[in-house]
């Protein structure tokens, strides 16, 4: 049994999926059975989607609490403690209730399997359900964390799904094409379950209008089922049009900036629009514009004091939403890029993007095992104005105080990257 957060957290850091061959998510079953099977218990809404979750989640939960229900979101990454992953009302879970829900799973996992424990995302997945379980919430947002009909969380039956977008990540898991990862992804829908879905790519969606028509899921897409207009983008927030064939909202604020929060927002106004035609909640306009409004993601397009902007653009598709805000928020303004990564992801695209903005393109690492190195990183980029170093807080420290005042500094890349800046920061402004 775990006395110390510390000693959990240690613990659960380590667990790998690699390590365990099991079939996935029997397990899951398995465990949660022996729990008394918490998430049949609660009133979900799933999302899956290679950007854009936790944004639409943030959404969802500002709709749902002004309407004044009890809301537990569950997001991916943490930034700075894996308390933020699960939340009741923007409030993190506190360390003694974590404590408690692990020892339950513990107790399983020694007297069921020899100690054999699954990897770190089921192990946080079950404390999810049993913390929301227990809170008694209303309603549950649970993002998956790495595709979806292998996830850990696609052990239930939501009220509605969302689909945000799909991006070529995570090859050797999800697969090589954007029918593959498609396919993946679509594996959150359920039979007659309404699906919500904000995929552009078009082979992706015909697998995911595909796999819906089996199940006999109602999809509504985003771009012929609903659409957004935008109107005006200014330095902290825009405005835009919701049209849907029972639903027109003029003149939504949004504070997130970027054409891929209008889209994320369109994405929680259509399941929630959904909800409300289902008798599942009360919805009002207020409600919807005093969400947009106040809705907020740390780490994506966050803009701190001296024209720094960090945002977790962690894949190719992320790199051209970050790179399209900043030419509309910033458009005259030197962009200087500073970026870190994981080995995972499809960098030489990501760089070829920043590449052709960039005035200055600067490459560095964090002390993680599958972190790429900062100069394999500085080898993909072709800009003229290059440098890497291994200390990220070298470079960082070295491009804010060199570049003119109102030029931009562009920090991205892995969000394990953008928590460390974005804490450092934090403690440099004070």
């Amino acid at each position: 049994m775990f006395t110390t957060i510390k000693a959990c957290t240690d613990f659960i850091f380590s667990l790998k999926a690699v390590d365990h061959k099991r079939e996935p998510l029997v397990m899951m079953r398995e465990v949660l059975a022996h729990l008394g099977n918490p998430q049949d218990t609660l009133r979900t809404i799933h999302l899956a989607g290679s950007n854009g979750k936790g944004s639409t989640v943030n959404v969802l939960r500002e709709m749902l609490e002004n309407e004044g229900y009890r809301v537990g979101a569950f997001t991916s990454p943490h930034l700075s403690r894996v308390n933020e992953r699960m939340t009741i009302n923007g409030g993190q879970i506190s360390d003694e209730q974590f404590l408690q829900y692990m020892n339950n799973i513990a107790s399983i996992i020694e007297a069921h399997y020899a100690g054999d424990y699954p990897s770190f995302f089921e192990v946080v997945t079950l404390i999810m359900f049993q913390y929301f379980a227990e809170e008694q919430v209303d309603f549950a947002l649970i993002e998956t964390g790495l595709g979806g009909r292998l996830d850990a969380t696609n052990v239930i039956t939501p009220l509605v799904s969302i689909i945000t977008t799909i991006s070529l990540e995570h090859t050797a898991f999800l697969g090589d094409t954007f029918a593959k990862v498609a396919f993946e992804k679509a594996g959150i829908i359920k039979e007659g379950v309404p699906v919500v879905v904000g995929v552009k790519n078009e082979e992706a969606l015909a697998v995911i209008q595909k796999v819906a028509k089996e199940r006999h899921a109602q999809c509504l897409v985003l771009g012929q089922d609903f659409t957004v207009v935008a109107h005006q983008q200014e330095m902290t927030s825009q405005s835009f049009d919701y049209r849907s064939a029972k639903v027109a909202i003029n003149g939504l604020q949004l504070k997130m900036a970027g054409a891929h929060q209008m889209a994320n927002a369109s994405l929680a106004i259509t399941a929630m629009n959904i909800l409300h035609e289902q008798g599942h909640v009360a919805l009002s306009e207020q409600s919807i514009r005093q969400a947009l409004q106040h809705a907020q993601w740390a780490g994506r397009f966050e803009q701190f004091a001296n024209y720094i902007v960090l945002d977790g653009a962690h894949n190719s598709e992320g790199t051209a939403a970050l790179i399209q805000t900043l030419q509309t928020v910033y458009p005259n303004q030197p962009y200087h890029f500073i970026y870190a990564a994981l080995s995972d992801k499809d960098h030489a695209n990501s760089i070829a993007l920043m590449d052709t903005v960039a005035t200055s393109m600067s490459f560095t690492q964090i002390a993680l095992p599958n972190a790429m190195p900062a100069e394999q990183l500085a080898k993909l980029s072709t800009h003229k104005d290059k440098q890497y170093d291994t200390n990220w807080q070298t470079i960082v420290r070295e491009v804010i105080h060199n570049k003119e005042r109102q030029d931009i500094a562009v920090i991205t890349g892995s969000l394990y990257f953008i928590a460390e800046v974005r804490q450092w920061l934090q403690e440099e402004m004070r």
